[in-house]
């Protein structure tokens, strides 16, 4: 079942759980103006006791530099947490952007939330991080 966890004008943040997974669906741009409603979001999330964490991008047609710092902000307090973070459906330019950030090989990158979920969290999610995860 999803539910909405956030939403301005510009942005929606909204969850689901699958195999032990909280899925956060994100709907706008990550940038500037938007990037404070993201990070809330998982905090609260965090507060709530999810753990084990997949972001889906699938519905983010723009990520720039600051939705590239709040997704590294998001991670450590994930690590904090003794929690794993899986990225979903990372287009060629946000590619673009991790790549830039020397991020590509810090995270392990799926094509959709079906195929991040199918194995459920490991204990040493992120105790790797930043590292390569492949």
């Amino acid at each position: 079942m999803r539910w909405t966890i956030a939403r301005t004008e510009q942005i929606a943040v909204s969850c689901d759980t699958a195999n032990g997974w909280t899925v956060v669906e994100v709907d706008g741009d990550v940038d500037l103006h938007t990037h404070a409603t993201l990070r809330q979001a998982v905090i609260r999330l965090l507060g709530e006791g999810h753990r084990d964490f997949v972001l889906d991008l699938c519905f983010v047609p723009f990520l720039d530099s600051m939705g590239l710092g709040t997704i590294v902000a998001i991670t450590k307090r994930i690590k904090a947490h003794e929690g794993s973070l899986r990225i979903t459906c990372p287009s060629a330019r946000m590619a673009r952007v991790f790549a830039h950030g020397g991020l590509s090989n810090a995270y392990e990158f799926y094509d959709s939330p079906q195929e991040a979920t199918e194995q459920a969290p490991t204990v040493d999610g992120l105790a790797y991080w930043p590292g390569p995860v492949r």
